[in-house]
């Protein structure tokens, strides 16, 4: 700002010269002006912004305090230190085996989901307008829906009356049902099958909707010059345009594939055997609402949303460089 304006704007403040070049009137000037600038774009963002730190960063801090404590509802929380985390690494069995089940979950399922949603939305974006909205929808469809869990709990029912034991008895490939809900072996796949199944919901749209978005001319450049086929395409024009929506699609798979556990519960029950499907959201449930053991429940949350966080800085970093 130049001095010439800065003497303007103490004129209409005060006639004082004094007040005018005074050093606490320059401050407040620039901070009534950016309030005049942006009070719009504050009073529209105010009720987000509440609703956010009510519901978002005031319960993760919440959770961050109560699990330096013993809480168990009927009380008030009592500080313990570090003994719920010492007890979670070094005297928990369930946790370790919850921690490798969510990880086996998260590796398995993130970059597969993430990779299937990208690729289904480049398929049908191919497609003419009706067709394309139709099979969105189908595709979509499944995650949208509630409790479509008693199709798959027939599918993989464990007598000879499920869908998948009837089919291979038919077929003489097996003689006894497999039981595939309750058996160790086959317990995983089965989970992670469904989770599969689930998974093009919220980034499969946004990789949707930023395939309609991209620059047509780059197409007709590369087309001109020569690109040998639509894979070169697809990794030298659409990739690079998609950075936003490939960083969202990112950001909600590993949220998803992490917040695993009421898809193993409606499965294989809860607990169940041998904890075989047990995710770090099924041990904060079992110790939260089953045995009210609060301060323990949100130690296992903040290490989850540490391990989420640390992820997804890794993630944002790689595709940062990438893209």
């Amino acid at each position: 700002m130049s001095k010439a304006e800065d003497i303007r704007i103490g004129d209409s403040v005060t006639g004082n010269p004094a007040e005018r070049n005074s050093p606490l009137r320059r401050p407040s000037g620039r901070l009534g002006r950016w309030f005049r600038r942006e009070g719009a774009s504050l009073v529209l963002l105010a009720p987000f912004t509440i609703l956010f730190f009510m519901f978002t960063i005031l319960p993760i801090l919440a959770a961050v305090v109560l699990s330096f404590t013993y809480f168990n509802m009927g009380s008030a929380p009592t500080f313990v230190g570090f003994d719920n985390y010492v007890r979670m690494f070094f005297d928990d069995t369930v946790f370790l085996i919850a921690l490798r089940n969510t990880a086996v979950f998260a590796m398995i399922t993130g970059p597969i989901s993430y990779v299937l949603s990208f690729f289904v939305a480049w398929l049908i974006n191919e497609f003419p307008r009706g067709v394309r909205t139709v099979l969105t929808l189908v595709f979509y469809l499944p995650s949208l829906a509630g409790n479509v869990y008693f199709v798959w709990t027939y599918i993989f029912s464990g007598d000879s009356y499920g869908f998948l034991n009837s089919l291979l008895m038919k077929l003489s490939l097996v003689t006894d049902p497999i039981q595939w809900l309750t058996d160790t072996r086959y317990m995983m796949t089965v989970v992670i099958v469904v989770i599969l199944w689930l998974s093009l919901g919220t980034g499969f749209l946004s990789f949707v909707a930023g395939l309609q978005s991209l620059d047509r001319e780059q197409y007709e450049a590369a087309a001109i010059d020569g690109l040998p086929n639509r894979f070169a395409e697809l990794w030298y024009i659409t990739l690079p345009q998609m950075g936003p929506q490939l960083l969202f699609g990112a950001v909600m798979q590993i949220s998803t594939s992490f917040a695993v556990g009421y898809e193993c519960m409606n499965l294989t029950g809860f607990p169940s055997t041998d904890y075989a499907t047990q995710t770090l959201v099924l041990h904060i449930l079992d110790f939260g609402q089953v045995r009210f053991e609060m301060g323990y429940a949100c130690a296992v949350a903040v290490v989850l949303f540490a391990l989420m966080l640390v992820m997804w800085v890794v993630i944002n970093k790689l595709l940062s460089k990438w893209l």
